[in-house]
């Protein structure tokens, strides 16, 4: 089916759904946005991606031009009228249109963008079979320069991050943070399992805090798993039982490669299955 598309009070299709040249969403990067999800007609934890949209947007002085009641009735009617079951949301609010200075005062209105489709990152086999990875070079924005709390359209760090597992022929990447420690991957938060227990880096260490993360620490905590918010370097992964990623697109995948390093058995391992499946369930009934 085609993508279902918003943009400040009008729907389009693909074809015609555009932006001015002069919105500072695309001249500067000026805006935030949120990636959701929909299992089976439901929009999963849509209460907890909005106040992370509008928190994202207060931290860069941008109103968000619609309430947020009004904004969560207009994803569900979005949603219904793209007659996807299951499906991706990206749900963008930009400075809007201002002219080629970087005065934000100059944009009269934001723009809202809400588009309904579907992704897939990975071909279904990466799943069974888990990904290759690599650390990257290049390094996550130091988090009092662009705090990593702020979901903002700038990801060119984590694109040029991207771009070297793309040259290195590897699924995704590693980033790390200016001291070294593990941060996340090009769009997902990351786990390593050792011993029956989930370690992640804290949310203060400069990662985005995501839904899917939060949610993966919940079902942890009810399969009575530990659970440890701590800085991790690439020894604690290379050495770890388990690596896996969270993350709204990716949902939970495992990593059974990185740098060159067989990651445990080398296949996705229990703890990694059996959240995977926890997860679905939960995703499911829409809790």
């Amino acid at each position: 089916m085609a993508p279902m598309i918003w943009i400040d009070g009008q729907y389009y299709d693909k074809a015609n759904a555009k932006v001015s040249v002069f919105d500072h969403g695309l001249l500067y990067g000026d805006g935030v946005f949120e990636g959701i999800r929909v299992y089976d007609r439901r929009v999963f934890r849509l209460d907890k991606h909005l106040d992370r949209l509008y928190h994202s947007a207060k931290g860069v002085w941008l109103e968000v031009p619609m309430a947020k009641v009004e904004l969560r009735r207009l994803v569900e009617q979005a949603v219904a009228k793209s007659g996807l079951a299951d499906a991706y949301i990206r749900l963008v609010v930009t400075r809007g249109v201002g002219d080629l200075g970087l005065d934000p005062r100059k944009c009269a209105k934001p723009s809202i963008i809400l588009i309904v489709d579907s992704i897939l990152l990975w071909p279904v086999d990466r799943y069974e079979k888990g990904l290759t990875c690599l650390t990257a070079a290049t390094p996550i924005n130091h988090r009092e320069s662009l705090s990593p709390r702020i979901k903002s359209l700038n990801y060119l760090s984590h694109i040029l991050a991207k771009v070297e597992g793309i040259a290195a022929g590897v699924d995704e990447i590693i980033m790390l943070d200016a001291s070294g420690y593990v941060a996340e991957a090009s769009g997902m938060n990351l786990f390593a399992v050792t011993n029956g227990t989930l370690k992640t880096p804290p949310a203060y260490a400069g990662i985005l805090r995501g839904v899917t993360r939060d949610a993966v620490i919940e079902l942890a905590r009810e399969a009575t798993y530990g659970i440890e918010e701590v800085p991790l370097n690439r020894y604690d992964l290379y050495t770890a039982d388990e690596v896996f990623f969270t993350g709204t697109a990716a949902e939970i995948v495992g990593v059974t490669k990185l740098d060159a390093r067989v990651i445990g058995s080398g296949v996705p391992g229990p703890v990694t299955k059996e959240l995977a499946k926890r997860f679905k369930a939960l995703a499911t009934r829409g809790d």
